[in-house]
């Protein structure tokens, strides 16, 4: 991609420490720290603050920063990863650095647009990864601000429950899905995103929705619920109170593990109250001295962190429905922990 910096125009990227690498030909001239194009969630809230007026970004990178946080998040639903996530915000700002503003009637739709194309390449590559993946596959967990946990309807849609089921679409499916009923885009800007006739996308919207209703969480689960259904079980496994697990577990209740292959867990998903109840006591009970458990906000709902002499361990998304637990989702994978040390900024 290219952009114009003056008369000469120059390759431009960025590095994923936020760096921008300005390129002539096949040679670098030199890689800048500067947080005006910095894809990090913290780069927006830093724009404007202090420097003179020549400190300014350039136009592409202020409204690429301003829809930043709006633009991971799009990303992140259709992965479920917030690694890939920041790749395709990397891919985007490429993309978005070499268009002709001056050929942009919406930069929101636009950049919308360019993120929904690189999500979708990359959902199919990491559909493929997936196929060798040891053991179940879970969404990667974000610590998140309280003010996601507001927007209840943002809240649903990031939450660990729902990006299973939306794990359960094809790509095209599930960026439709996303795009219409979590950012309400217009049929017509969705058509251009993923390549289809408007007619076409009104009917992929509508099969999605049948498809998603059937799967998703009987009803919204308020934040108190989920709060204090998550105490009630905290306090179960902290206790080793067999019959305390058994009376929050749902009958049917589903126990999914994800270790990558790098940490031990479930390699299947343990169904039924009893087993699960079993497996959590005689797992949790053998490193009882060495344990803690921490209620945070990861996904928009209240979850348990479990440290293990004070490192990271594993983080515990639960699915609720009627009161009572009805899945469990313990995430281990070292990799897929690294967005749990500060809250992730999401918005619509």
């Amino acid at each position: 991609m290219t952009a114009r910096s003056g008369d000469a125009r120059h390759n431009l990227s960025v590095s994923h420490n936020g760096g921008v690498r300005h390129q002539v030909g096949d040679t670098v001239e030199r890689e800048q720290e500067s947080p005006m194009v910095d894809t990090s969630e913290t780069a927006a809230d830093d724009r404007g603050r202090g420097g003179s007026r020549d400190d300014r970004p350039d136009p592409a990178t202020e409204a690429f920063l301003a829809h930043r946080n709006l633009l991971f998040t799009v990303a992140y639903e259709m992965l479920g990863s917030a690694a890939d996530a920041e790749d395709v915000l990397q891919e985007t700002w490429l993309r978005w650095a070499g268009v002709d503003l001056g050929t942009v009637r919406d930069q929101r739709a636009y950049l919308v647009r360019i993120t929904t194309r690189q999500a979708l390449a990359r959902l199919r590559t990491l559909g493929r990864r997936k196929e060798s993946y040891v053991g179940s596959w879970l969404p990667e967990p974000l610590l998140t601000a309280p003010d996601v946990a507001e927007d209840v309807a943002l809240a649903d849609s990031v939450s660990m429950a729902m990006l299973l089921v939306l794990e359960t679409l094809t790509p095209t499916e599930r960026a439709v899905f996303v795009l219409r009923e979590v950012f309400d885009v217009d049929y017509d800007e969705i058509a251009e995103a993923v390549d289809k006739s408007p007619a076409a996308v009104r009917q992929i919207a509508h099969r999605a929705r049948a498809h998603v209703a059937a799967r998703r969480p009987r009803g919204v689960v308020s934040p108190a619920e989920a709060r204090d259904a998550l105490e009630a079980f905290q306090r179960a496994v902290e206790t080793g109170d067999l019959q305390r697990l058994l009376d929050i577990l749902a009958p049917d209740v589903v126990f999914l593990g994800d270790g990558g292959g790098v940490k031990q867990a479930v390699l299947r998903p343990i169904v039924g109250a009893d087993k699960v109840a079993r497996l959590l006591a005689a797992g949790l009970g053998r490193v009882a001295d060495k344990l803690s458990l921490r209620p945070a906000q990861v996904n928009g709902y209240p979850a348990l962190v479990l440290r293990l002499d004070g490192e990271l361990d594993t983080v515990v998304a639960v699915r609720i429905d009627d009161g009572v637990i009805t899945g469990l989702y313990a995430v281990r994978n070292p990799e897929k922990l690294s967005h749990m040390e500060r809250a992730t900024v999401l918005s619509r």
